[in-house]
């Protein structure tokens, strides 16, 4: 009775999708909905879907009726297990999909199962199906639902790709090519490809996991249902080794960044009782962003990088300690995680380092280092993507390059260039982004030095990768500032606030809070046009030692009107153990003892391309220009959204000093639109 009725549950749920297919005439109050039902697979976070983990070593039978376990697949160096079906319609479009990846990947050491849960689907039309598609691989028609529940699939057209270790690196849908409600003639994304291709040469996958839109599986709790293999106490190779492996082992390896490795049961388990104070505390990943209030929000919030700790793994790891760290059984060990020693961008087109080695005293504090190296591009170039290598990473706290034209002092209120932080030492930009390096510019390195008790030498260096084309979005960074804070002796628990008007539409990327010592936490709010306010990102514990960005997940469209604020919490008590001075009123300055208050946000405005930002016009500093490009120009170098332009935020120094008529160094809009006039 209760099998008929899963099944009768799945088939209605078929159904449902059947008519979410069927078209609708959208009016103003089902323009939403409209939206929904053409959504596609979406990235979601791998560690909180099962990626990572050990697959349970079940056994089941195929259509003609061989036993097989998991475990038979060892010799494989991946195993796509993929969910499927004959009634659900996705499953029919993707059945030819799938047949020409099994031809595509056999050769290459992958081997393919096929699953179809569905009771209801005979043995003969599931043969009629191989038969059609030319299905080469194992078919299992899944009824009891053991490797379904294994895996923990949730749609029909769901597909996993296991490594020989079974462990799961990638989950999700085979691509984008079809969903209910849309059919593109050819994918976008080929997750599933992708996957295998990174999995074969001993990578892991871009995109580890995503949505799968299909024939959604209801898998009710079966009592008295004993599973093949009881269920074993956590051990190191059964457990936490792919727990550190998806959230530890990027810093703590050999060479990495970490203090130590935790890579080998004998090294994680020297620091066991640590790896358990640190995660019960929530320091360890460091992820500081408060979670979206998606109760509250009519925005859709997620981060690409979230490196917050799920439950489960938190508690298999307490659960760990707690049990004295027992080791297991090594054949339950997952493949040994690479880390590349070169580029994680590849090899760079341009490697820029720094003109001399700076040496780091063994103790105290060092005060922040600027190193200048000029380019000699005699055109602007764009770069898609950034990487920052110090040559000695343990004293690096973290490394910002700015972009500087001329001689002048940088500006940090204009965005940053490229960023390392702990964590995260690379940008590379989507294919039609990039950012812009102007041509005749200097790259000027701001580095901040933690001596950690032995003298050292660091001569960091930076790689940039060029695009092969001018991009279709120009990647801008803007920092919103306050340079008048004035933080009183003793205030535990002191805002303060700064602000930036949006002057034309823009998608949001990410965002990077900077502060000092005393910072204590920090907050990104919006308010639109229309007056409603949002949060964009909350940091209520901030720590000055990780400088993290948050990258969105998808960008954000802030509209032309909007206001974005920055509000940062200082403790500048006794009670802060960080503090240099409690009795000192605290004033914005560079140095760390200094304080800042600055949010760093990187967007890109929906109408700019490369072609509109370019100026190898020779009439780009001819204040004949229409008014209406003078006025679009002054509002992209108007950043902080003052009013006003000074000479280090206008990008064309020529047209600036024709634009200047009263030589004050500041533009204001009537006076550009003046000029023009008068021209």
């Amino acid at each position: 009775m209760d099998s008929q009725f899963k099944r009768l549950t799945l088939t209605g749920l078929c159904l449902i999708g059947l008519s979410v297919a069927a078209p609708i005439h959208a009016t103003a109050e089902s323009g939403d909905a409209a939206a929904d039902v053409r959504s596609g697979p979406e990235p979601i976070k791998p560690t909180e879907h099962g990626v990572g983990r050990l697959i349970e070593n079940v056994s089941f039978t195929d259509l003609d009726g061989a036993t097989h376990r998991l475990s038979d697949f060892a010799d494989h160096k991946a195993t796509v297990i993929a969910m499927t079906g004959t009634g659900c319609p996705l499953c029919k479009k993707y059945s030819p999909t799938l047949a020409r990846l099994q031809s595509e990947f056999q050769d290459k050491d992958v081997a393919f199962v096929l699953v179809n849960p569905n009771e209801s689907e005979s043995v003969a039309v599931l043969r009629e199906a191989i038969q059609t598609h030319g299905f080469s691989g194992l078919y299992v028609r899944d009824d009891q639902e053991v490797l379904t529940r294994a895996l923990g699939a949730t749609t029909t057209t769901e597909v996993f790709v296991l490594d020989a270790a079974r462990t799961l690196v990638y989950r999700g849908a085979v691509d984008d090519q079809y969903s209910f409600g849309y059919a593109l003639d050819a994918p976008k994304r080929n997750f599933l490809a992708d996957a295998l291709t990174a999995v074969l040469a001993g990578e892991r996958p871009e995109v580890a996991a995503t949505t799968a839109p299909g024939c959604e599986l209801l898998l009710v709790e079966i009592e008295d249902t004993e599973s093949t293999d009881s269920a074993a106490a956590v051990t190191f190779h059964n457990r936490v080794s792919r727990v550190l492996q998806d959230n530890c082992q990027q810093c703590h390896r050999d060479n990495g960044l970490a203090p130590f490795p935790l890579t080998t049961y004998e090294d994680t388990k020297d620091y066991a009782a640590m790896i358990a104070n640190v995660v019960q505390r929530q320091i360890m990943p460091p992820w500081f962003a408060a979670p979206h209030n998606t109760a509250e929000s009519k925005l859709e919030i997620r981060w690409s990088n979230d490196r917050s700790l799920p439950q489960e793994d938190r508690d298999a790891l307490l659960a760990w300690v707690a049990a004295g760290a027992p080791e297991g059984d090594e054949a339950d060990a997952p493949l040994p995680r690479r880390f590349s020693d070169e580029w994680e961008i590849g090899q760079p087109d341009l490697i820029v380092e720094i003109p001399d080695p700076i040496t780091v005293k063994a103790s105290g504090q060092m005060p922040y280092r600027h190193a200048r190296v000029a380019t000699s591009f005699a055109e602007d170039r764009w770069v898609q993507a950034v990487e920052i290598q110090p040559t000695d990473r343990a004293v690096v706290h973290h490394v910002l390059v700015f972009i500087q034209d001329g001689k002048k002092a940088i500006n940090e209120d204009a965005g940053f260039f490229a960023a390392y932080v702990p964590g995260n030492t690379s940008q590379r930009y989507p294919t039609g982004m990039a950012k812009k390096l102007p041509a005749g510019s200097s790259l000027v390195f701001q580095l901040h030095y933690t001596p950690n008790g032995t003298e050292t030498v660091d001569q960091t260096r930076l790689g940039i990768v060029f695009a092969d084309k001018p991009p279709t979005r120009v990647i801008r960074n803007a920092g919103i500032s306050n340079h008048r804070i004035s933080i009183p002796a003793g205030a535990g628990n002191h805002p303060e606030s700064a602000s930036l008007k949006v002057p034309t539409d823009v998608r949001v990327l990410s965002f990077m809070p900077h502060m000092h010592l005393r910072g204590k936490a920090f907050r990104y709010t919006v308010t639109m046009p229309d007056g409603q306010r949002e949060v964009l990102l909350d940091v209520p514990r901030y720590d000055f030692n990780w400088q993290l960005e948050y990258r969105l997940a998808q960008p954000l469209d802030i509209p032309k009107g909007s206001q974005i604020d920055v509000t940062g919490w200082f403790d500048n008590s006794e009670s802060n153990p960080a503090n240099p001075d409690p009795t000192e009123t605290v004033r914005w300055g560079p140095q760390t003892d200094d304080e800042m208050l600055l949010g760093y946000v990187e967007y890109f405005v929906t109408t700019e391309t490369a072609a509109s930002d370019s100026d190898e016009s020779p009439a780009s500093d001819d204040v004949s220009l229409s008014p209406s490009f003078l006025e679009k120009s002054f509002q992209r170098a108007d950043q902080n959204g003052d009013g006003k332009v000074t000479r280090e935020e206008f990008p064309r120094p020529l047209l600036f000093r024709r634009l200047d008529r009263n030589n004050d160094g500041v533009l204001l809009l009537d006076e550009v639109l003046e000029s023009s006039r008068a021209n």
